[in-house]
């Protein structure tokens, strides 16, 4: 079977889409949208600027929406107006509320909706999972990550994604959000945070420092500590490292991607084709394949409603100074701020 699809947002991250859809025989991107006509062009042939002309031009199956996270609501829902199943980047909206209303909406048309989160498909934390859950490690207890990359530094930071600079919300809404996704699937659902954020480069709105303690519903607990000032060392393909301990054992991935279990190597990353261990080509075929097939994504977007939620609360913690439950943000009346970097 071929499904026909189309890229909406043709800017620096959307290249790993366009090269990951390529390597899957189903899929025929057949058209992209983007402000820029030149960079939609260079994407597909049928290019174009309004992504309501694509929709209505083309036959589409899905759209693959790659722009910034104030369209999507409104591209996502123009896609479900005409049946048509959309892969979304994260952030998936501005705030809970956004998010809410996106979720429902394609709900309510019945349209296939999936976040293009690909962390959780990094190969080495599908091998952790199996691992934790063959009982490798016993009973899990806690866990640490630590991420970095050197991009966010000088006068002019993230040169390949200038946005960035303007983002009132960077660090966590970013980066760490991936950390949170891959907690949840690692070890379940998250119960509460407490947030420490900071601005170290003044030439950016937005935080660029971040460390967080979270919590699980399953009594396990863990820790991110995240900035954009150094490198991984050893540098590699995983920006970080991961601390995965049970009762009876302890995982470290390095940055590399290498897996071990009590300092001796459990499995090798011998991954070198695409984008952190092919993980957008991993998150895409699955996409793809539930699409085909008519079954659940990972990634839905009611499943991926507490990753959000998470964020939210990583925010409003951050400002507070306070530990923050995640009921407090499915609460009518939260309102979380833009920004806590000041």
């Amino acid at each position: 079977m071929r499904v026909r699809g189309a890229i909406i947002g043709c800017g620096y991250f959307s290249q790993h889409h366009l090269a990951a859809w390529k390597r899957i025989p189903e899929v025929e991107i057949v058209a992209a949208c983007d402000l820029d006509y030149d960079r939609a062009r260079r994407f597909a042939d049928r290019a174009y600027c309004s992504a309501e002309e694509m929709l209505r031009q083309e036959t589409l199956d899905f759209v693959d929406i790659a722009t910034r996270v104030d369209s999507h609501v409104a591209l996502a829902s123009l896609a479900a107006q005409r049946g048509i199943a959309v892969i979304c980047q994260k952030p998936i909206a501005p705030d809970w509320a956004a998010a809410l209303h996106l979720v429902e909406t394609m709900e309510n048309a019945g349209v296939p909706f999936m976040v293009h989160e690909n962390w959780r498909w990094q190969p080495w934390y599908r091998v952790a999972s199996e691992m934790i859950r063959r009982g490798d490690i016993g009973a899990p207890i806690g866990y640490g990550f630590r991420t970095r990359t050197c991009d966010g530094v000088g006068e002019q930071p993230y040169p390949r994604q200038t946005y960035m600079r303007g983002l009132r919300r960077f660090l966590i809404d970013e980066a760490l959000v991936h950390h949170f996704d891959t907690a949840r699937f690692l070890f379940g659902d998250i119960c509460s945070i407490y947030a420490n954020v900071g601005r170290l480069n003044p030439k950016i709105v937005g935080e660029d420092r971040a460390i967080v303690i979270v919590n699980h519903e399953q009594s396990i607990s863990g820790w991110m500590d995240g900035h954009r000032f150094l490198n991984p060392n050893p540098d590699g393909p995983a920006m970080g490292e991961a601390l995965l301990e049970g009762d009876a054992g302890v995982l470290l991935i390095l940055s590399t991607g290498d897996v071990y279990r009590d300092n001796a190597l459990a499995w090798e990353n011998n991954v070198t084709a695409g984008y952190r261990g092919d993980s957008v080509y991993a998150t895409q075929a699955h996409f793809i394949r539930a699409l085909i097939e008519k079954t659940a994504f990972e990634t839905g977007g009611r499943e991926y409603l507490p990753t959000f939620a998470a964020v939210e609360a990583a925010y409003r913690s951050a400002l507070d100074h306070r530990m923050v439950f995640l009921t407090e943000v499915t609460d009518p009346g939260f309102a979380p701020p833009p920004s806590t970097a000041d």
